[in-house]
């Protein structure tokens, strides 16, 4: 079976998981999705590119969720989450293309 890269994980995990909170009006369970794809794709990025590669990027999957906050008071809630998703895409791809 084919992996799924870990550029779609992360992304898929920062909107999945917004998108759970918002049409569950249950945050806890959106944070649920967005744990466990930040999970799986922590344990691909160790995988394909050490664990530097993982720490940081994990690093960056937290930040992107933290920094999607106030950057919604700013741009609204749709487009911040696509951002930050789009910049932890772009920064995983970045870092595990070619390995």
């Amino acid at each position: 079976m084919p992996r799924i890269p870990t550029p779609v994980i992360a992304a898929a995990g920062l909107v999945g998981g917004y998108a759970v909170a918002r049409w569950t009006k249950k945050r806890p369970l959106g944070g649920v999705v967005l744990a466990g794809a930040g999970a799986v794709a922590a344990r691909e990025w160790q995988q394909v590119g050490g664990v530097k590669a993982s720490v940081g990027l994990s690093t960056a999957y937290v930040a992107a969720f933290a920094g999607s906050h106030p950057l919604a008071k700013k741009i609204g809630a749709w487009p911040a989450v696509f951002s930050v998703a789009g910049a932890v895409a772009a920064a995983s791809w970045a870092v595990t293309r070619g390995k």
